[in-house]
C-alpha cells in the first residue's frame, strides 16, 4: 500500500492506494468512500479484493487529512469536489465506487457534479432523512441527538443515536416519548469529556443528511448507479433512507448481506458479514443486479 498528501487549497487529503497504477487488470481503480468514517473502515473491505487496485482516503478533517479552509460544517458538494481531485490525482481514469453512510451522498454528488468520473457507482445506505415520508419528523429525531449530545457529552449523544438508527418503521411519537437512552446500557461513557465536535453527533455533517440529489444530472450521467440496502435494515431509518433515494431516481434497490456496517468486522464493534459483504458487491460491480 501506498500512501499519498493531495495538497489542495482548502485541505491536505491523505489516501492510500493498494495495487498498481495504472491498473493491470483492464478494471478502473475501485474507489472506496465514507462520511463522517475514514480509510480506517474500509480496511476489512479493501482486503478482500486483491486482484483489484482499490483506493481509500480520509475526508478532509477526519483521519489523517487537514482542513484548511477555516470551516467545521460537511457540504456534500464541497466533499464532492475533494473526491474529484482524489480521482484527476490517481492519473487512472474514471473509478468504479463503493460509497457508504454519508459517503453515499458525497457520491451522488459526484456523479451529479461530475459525471464522467465514475463508470459504476454502489451508494451504499445514504442517509438522506428528507426523503422518507416521515422526513420531519426524521429532522426532529435528529435535532433530538444533537440535543443530547450538546446538553450531557459524546455517551448520551451516541447513546440517543444508536437508539434512532435502531428504530424500526417511521418516527411516530411514540419515539419521541421514550426515556432518553441510557449511554451505560449501550457500554459507552456516561462521563463527559466536555467535547462537542462530533462530525456525527453535531450538526456538522447535517448538510448531508439533509442533501436532496440533482435527478436530472444524475440519470443523465453515463454512470450505472445502483442504490444498496443491508438484508438487516429494511426497517430501520437507513433502510428506509435507501428505499427513498432508490424511488427518487427511478431505481430498484439491490440487496447486501447484514447491516449498514455490514462491510466491517469486528474491530468497529458491531460487526457485519464482510466475506459475504464482498462477495455480493463483486458480484455487483461485475454487473449483477
Amino acid at each position: 500500500m501506498e500512501t499519498h498528501t493531495l495538497e489542495t487549497a482548502d485541505a491536505d487529503l491523505v489516501y492510500d492506494v493498494r495495487g498498481p497504477l495504472p491498473t493491470t487488470d483492464g478494471r478502473p481503480p475501485l474507489l472506496m468512500i465514507g462520511q463522517p468514517m475514514d480509510a480506517t473502515g474500509f480496511v476489512a473491505l479493501a482486503a478482500r479484493f486483491p486482484e483489484r487496485t482499490v483506493v481509500t482516503y480520509d475526508p478532509r478533517g477526519l483521519g489523517r487529512s487537514v482542513r484548511k479552509d477555516g470551516r467545521v460544517e460537511y457540504a456534500p458538494q464541497t466533499l464532492a469536489a475533494d473526491v474529484h481531485a482524489v480521482i484527476e490525482a490517481l492519473g487512472a481514469g474514471p473509478v468504479e465506487m463503493f460509497a457508504s453512510s454519508g459517503g453515499a451522498v458525497v457520491a451522488l454528488a459526484v456523479v451529479a457534479a461530475y459525471p464522467a468520473d465514475v463508470t459504476t457507482l454502489v451508494a451504499h445506505e445514504p442517509p438522506l432523512i428528507t426523503l422518507t415520508p416521515d422526513g420531519p419528523a426524521a429532522v426532529r429525531a435528529r435535532a433530538a441527538v444533537r440535543e443530547a449530545y450538546e446538553k450531557r457529552g459524546w455517551g448520551a449523544g451516541m447513546a440517543a443515536f444508536v437508539a434512532m438508527t435502531s428504530w424500526e418503521g417511521e418516527f411516530t411519537e411514540a419515539y419521541f416519548a421514550q426515556p432518553e437512552a441510557d449511554p451505560a446500557a449501550f457500554g459507552m461513557p456516561v462521563e463527559d469529556d466536555g467535547s462537542r465536535d462530533d462530525p456525527l453527533l453535531s450538526s456538522r455533517s447535517w448538510a448531508v443528511s439533509s442533501y436532496r440529489p440533482d435527478v436530472e444530472a444524475i440519470t443523465a450521467a453515463p454512470t450505472r448507479v445502483v442504490v444498496a440496502v443491508g438484508e438487516e435494515s429494511v426497517n430501520v431509518q437507513t433502510g428506509r433512507t435507501s428505499v427513498a433515494t432508490a424511488e427518487l431516481l427511478g431505481l430498484p434497490v439491490t440487496v447486501f448481506p447484514s447491516h449498514h456496517g455490514g462491510f466491517l468486522d469486528g474491530e468497529f464493534g458491531y460487526p457485519g458479514k464482510p466475506d459475504e459483504f464482498a462477495h455480493r458487491l463483486r458480484q455487483v460491480l461485475d454487473g449483477a443486479s
